[in-house]
């Protein structure tokens, strides 16, 4: 059977899962190695420096690829360090058109560190005929995208943004972090870039921090490798081991995520101290017909406002015992955060609040638990408010 033959679930088990040639196990071992011997000056394997290949870092590739429909991926130390590649290979002063609510990191990174190198523009991606104009006067070289967003799940349309932007001659990037390649695959909506936190639901176990890129362009992937290559933030073997080992369950993982978090916001929709919820599954989500046609799924995450304002939602986060108030997401366990203090920090408190992330909002990661204990969980610390 071909790799384009297999469903989902077989690709993410056997794709750069293979056996090991050498023993026949059934785990391929971790080559923790620096170097590798070279038979003659220039002549080796395909492997002469780990910062460059390493075999654990290729078949972790291999297999995301396949997840993603793409050509090409390379695995970083971090998601921002993915995010990082992706604009060391932008020319000098390039414009960057990049969605409004978007990762703290990320902001922090476009704002503060790389501001001076390229010029950036926080726009309302969910907007196509704002969008529209703001691409043909702007004529960025890259458009950013975050879908669904962090933290309010907004959900931008990449078919009609990445059009738009190949008529300017620019690349669409999407952080695809949430959805995971289980539910949205950017590339086969005409996305140049697909990018990944492997820290959340790639992985999914809350114990490595890495970066994905997935790609078709043999141009774009020559770039990505020589300044991957010349920094240096790929992702250690253990850690893409890890990653190998966690994501052969990221289909049952994904599903069961989901339809926990269906349940939860049914719940916290109905609950009289809780002021609206967002999630892309509910009808009541802004973009919910763009949701159904976009992806496979509405994920894990929920955003919810409780009624009140910082004590309220301070005492709420001090009452939970299952959904470990922690940052981060996507991991088996169920996490609850506060954007504003946490995640979002970075964040100007005006730039946070004009986009509508207030004291009162709080997220959800909801984990693969018994979906009647975390409810059970939820009821308690409302109780406490």
């Amino acid at each position: 059977m071909s790799m384009k033959e297999m469903k989902f679930e077989t690709k993410v088990i056997h794709v750069g899962g293979e056996p090991d040639p050498v023993t026949g196990a059934i785990m391929p071992p971790i080559f923790q190695t620096s170097t590798y011997v070279q038979s003659s000056p220039g002549e080796h394997k395909g492997y002469e420096y780990t910062r460059s290949h390493n075999p654990t870092r290729t078949r972790l590739q291999e297999c995301l690829a396949s997840l993603e429909n793409a050509k090409h991926c390379f695995v970083t130390a971090s998601g921002l360090s993915a995010s990082s590649l992706i604009m060391h290979m932008l020319p000098k002063g390039s414009k960057i058109l990049c969605g409004d609510d978007v990762y703290g990191g990320t902001y922090r990174l476009f704002s503060k560190v790389f501001n001076d190198i390229h010029q950036y523009k926080f726009v309302d991606t969910t907007d196509l005929v704002k969008l529209e104009k703001e691409i043909n006067e702007t004529k960025p070289a890259l458009v950013w995208l975050e879908t669904p967003t962090n933290p309010l799940l907004k959900i931008s349309d990449i078919k009609a943004i990445a059009a738009l932007a190949k008529k300017v001659g620019a690349l669409t990037v999407v952080d695809n972090t949430f959805m995971s390649p289980y539910f949205q695959n950017p590339l086969d909506h005409g996305a140049d870039i697909v990018l990944h936190s492997m820290t959340k639901f790639i992985n999914g176990h809350s114990d490595v921090v890495g970066g994905a890129l997935m790609f078709n362009s043999d141009e774009i992937k020559e770039k990505i490798f020589f300044y991957q290559n010349a920094i240096g933030p790929s992702q250690s073997p253990f850690d893409s081991w890890l990653v190998i080992r966690g994501i052969k369950t990221l289909a049952v993982r994904m599903k069961a995520h989901q339809e926990n978090a269906m349940k939860i916001a049914n719940f916290l929709e109905k609950h009289p101290k809780v002021e609206r919820v967002i999630y892309p599954g509910l009808k009541s989500h802004p973009q919910y017909e763009l949701a159904q046609k976009q992806m496979k799924g509405a994920g894990g995450m929920i955003t919810f406002f409780i009624k009140g304002g910082i004590d309220e939602s301070r005492k709420f986060l001090e009452n939970v015992k299952l959904f470990a108030l922690a940052e981060s997401l996507g991991g088996v366990e169920s996490l609850v955060d506060h954007p504003a203090i946490m995640t979002h920090a970075s964040i100007p408190k005006n730039v946070r609040e004009g986009l509508g992330i207030f004291d009162n909002l709080i997220r959800l990661s909801v984990g693969i638990e018994d979906c009647d204990d975390l409810v059970k969980d939820l009821e308690h610390a409302f109780s406490r408010v």
